[in-house]
């Protein structure tokens, strides 16, 4: 009797291997030690612009129920679904960021706006490689307390090395409105502030451009290095459907909400017409992105690697 040679085909071959998991599986207890660690993302991204260094930071984020009641406020409750439902979005809560942004200019270190409050401007800083003491301007976009929270505890300022710097119109309108967080936060500091008008340049490269509405004297910031450019528009659109998309759509935290839409599409026409990438301080994180017109809206596209490539 002749035993005929064992051969290994293919088929075999990968019936063996599938048959491995198995058996191995059954040798020892599965492990499942790994704790539930909870949602997480970054604190910050860092990118060349020229010859300078843009920062965005993440000082906070948290989630806001019934967004309609601050978006699309003149919108129906038919076309306020209709839009979050093509952009998979849900319609019964939103997720706020508070984005400020560092710029290195190789000669300053230049921080836009200090979130909600002084733990959460300080831990995205270090967390990003920077301490409070080595910020040499701090810049006020406007005054709503999401922007000015940083700016000290207790009166003690946060960035006590730095200028101050923000708009006059805009120093002018809060004056003298009894408001507690302009009290508290930027009173005690008003002898730090240089009060700066539409066009007049903080820095080599970054020039203030009025975009009024949103509060009186709101300012964007164009930051310009080795021929390119960057828009630090801040809050003249508050999200990127509910706002971008649909610029004439009021915003409950605009105070003017007429000129506010006109500073909206004025903006957004600029952007896509030159292809300006934006950093926006309630944009999704890390809140940069592209503007495209969408029909008689815009649509905004989140970069990827374009910032990236030097």
């Amino acid at each position: 009797m002749t035993i005929p040679a064992f051969s290994i085909t293919r088929r075999t071959a990968l019936m063996g291997v599938a048959a491995l998991p198995v058996a191995a599986a059954g040798s020892r207890p599965a492990l499942a030690a790994a704790e539930m660690l909870g949602m997480a993302t970054t604190r910050f991204n860092r990118f060349k612009l020229g010859d300078f260094e843009v920062t965005a930071l993440l000082a906070g984020t948290r989630t806001v129920p019934d967004p309609h009641s601050i978006f699309g406020l003149n919108a129906s409750d038919e076309e306020f679904a209709a839009a979050s439902a093509a952009a998979h979005i849900p319609t019964d809560k939103a997720q706020f960021f508070f984005t400020p942004t560092v710029v290195n200019t190789g000669a300053e270190l230049i921080l836009f706006d200090t979130g909600l409050n002084p733990a959460g401007i300080t831990g995205a800083l270090r967390a990003a490689g920077y301490e409070p003491g080595q910020v040499d301007k701090v810049v006020i976009t406007h005054m709503h307390g999401d922007h000015i929270g940083g700016l000290s505890k207790d009166g003690a300022p946060t960035f006590a090395n730095a200028d101050h710097v923000t708009g006059a119109v805009e120093f002018d309108a809060w004056d003298k409105s009894g408001n507690k967080a302009f009290e508290g936060k930027v009173r005690p500091l008003a002898d730090r502030f240089t009060m700066i008008d539409d066009g007049d340049s903080i820095a080599p490269g970054i020039t203030a451009m009025a975009a009024f509405g949103h509060t009186p004297g709101h300012m964007a910031y164009m930051i310009e290095s080795g021929g390119r450019q960057l828009l630090l528009a801040v809050d003249f659109a508050n999200h990127y459907v509910w706002s971008l998309a649909h610029p004439e759509w009021e915003v409950r935290f605009d105070r003017d909400k007429e000129m506010a839409a006109r500073t909206r599409r004025r903006i957004l026409d600029m952007l896509a017409a030159d292809e300006i990438p934006f950093i926006g301080y309630h944009m999704p994180w890390p809140a940069m992105g592209f503007v495209e017109t969408r029909g008689e809206g815009f649509h905004y596209v989140p970069t990827s690697y374009q910032m990236m490539l030097e």
